[in-house]
């Protein structure tokens, strides 16, 4: 294993994470990977997801083997790995001692918008889709091998104030923070997922953070059942949010 900066970013969908993996992927010393556990994670599950086959393809369904691959060398030699992942892909079976190794960050955003903008492209959901309670999982764990919290970014203050979100993440990452982590040309890009597609239209028309939008997202009634309980989570996790100035 080399001495570079390894950062796990852990996230449920739609929280703002391919965006923010772009803000990384243009520092001239970072590589990227794009959700490496999702075939490990469909392969174990059994569960339809869309291009669930190219995904498969794509990947190891293995975790062990995802996990060397996290520890092993860096694409390009550089001194810094972000590692894009989701929550709800680290099942219980899955091992997490390679984490010891990463400095573990939490990304969260408000559960209304998140499902306003997951229904809107897949039409069933459940809390889990989300990986609310995951995040929550592995918050804690990390909390007590640490003994103080990781950093836990707000979406919402990204959104407001890009550069201050991201100078916060980076001091307690102990990274420099690079002012081109603001802006990416626009496109898709060779380390994206092969479900891109299907996903991260919104992120290929973008070149920086999208400004604050609507105060409220609105959500169907008969998502109330999931949302009383994603609120408690973010709740749980938004008290650690990160000072951003």
């Amino acid at each position: 294993m080399t001495d570079a900066v390894r950062i796990a970013m852990w996230s449920g969908p739609r929280n703002l994470s391919t965006a923010m993996m772009r803000a990384f992927e243009n520092r001239p010393d970072c590589a990227v990977v794009d959700e490496p556990f999702y075939a490990a994670y469909l392969a174990a599950t059994g569960l339809e997801h869309p291009m669930r086959e190219a995904v498969l393809a794509s990947q190891p369904t293995d975790w062990r083997a995802v996990a060397a691959g996290l520890l092993g060398a860096v694409p390009g030699g550089r001194a810094v790995f972000y590692q894009k992942h989701m929550t709800h892909h680290m099942l219980p079976g899955f091992g997490r001692d390679w984490m010891l190794a990463c400095r573990n960050a939490f990304l969260i955003r408000d559960p209304a918008a998140v499902l306003r903008s997951y229904v809107a492209r897949r039409e069933s959901v459940t809390l889990e889709d989300i990986g609310l309670p995951q995040q929550v999982a592995l918050f804690d764990a990390a909390c007590d091998r640490l003994g103080v919290a990781p950093p836990v970014l707000d979406a919402a203050d990204v959104r407001e104030n890009p550069e201050g979100a991201l100078r916060a993440l980076c001091v307690a990452l102990g990274i420099s923070f690079l002012p081109q982590m603001l802006r990416w040309p626009p496109g898709p890009r060779g380390t994206d997922g092969v479900c891109a597609p299907a996903w991260y239209e919104d992120v290929y028309r973008s070149t920086a953070f999208a400004p604050p939008g609507e105060a409220t997202a609105h959500v169907p009634v008969a998502l109330a059942p999931i949302l009383e309980p994603a609120q408690a989570c973010y709740r749980r996790l938004a008290e650690f949010r990160l000072v951003v100035a």
